[in-house]
């Protein structure tokens, strides 16, 4: 049995669409199966309508201990050069290059700092 939410993943939709077009709470892999190979309409315009400009989900990965998660990405994220969890000190991860300061954004994902290296003021 596979979640929606995995099922989200695999159809590389947001969770807010699988719920709105009712895909079950669990479904067999012969369902998951059966809806890929007869996609209904909704999800045939979806993927139609896809830009590629962002991605619908992206998997964040600990850059201290590999720890990985699959998150919704959000506009407001910068670019970022390194993620690490929230329990690592930023001591853990390489210092930046000469001539760069960084700063952390909180909130990415369920437990993820992400560190950004910029051109020092």
């Amino acid at each position: 049995m596979i979640s929606r939410r995995e099922a989200a993943l695999r159809l590389d939709i947001p969770l807010e669409m699988a719920q709105r077009h009712r895909l079950p709470a669990r479904m067999s892999e012969a369902e998951f199966t059966a809806l890929q190979s007869n996609p209904p309409g909704w999800l045939v315009q979806s993927k139609a309508n896809r830009t590629g400009a962002r991605p619908v989900w992206v998997q964040l990965t600990c850059d201290v201990c590999g720890f990985t998660e699959v998150a919704r990405p959000k506009k407001w994220w910068p670019a970022f050069g390194y993620l690490s969890c929230e329990e690592h000190g930023i001591d853990e991860l390489p210092l930046p290059a000469d001539g760069l300061s960084r700063f952390e954004v909180d909130g990415i994902g369920s437990r993820f700092v992400g560190i950004v290296d910029r051109v020092a003021d």
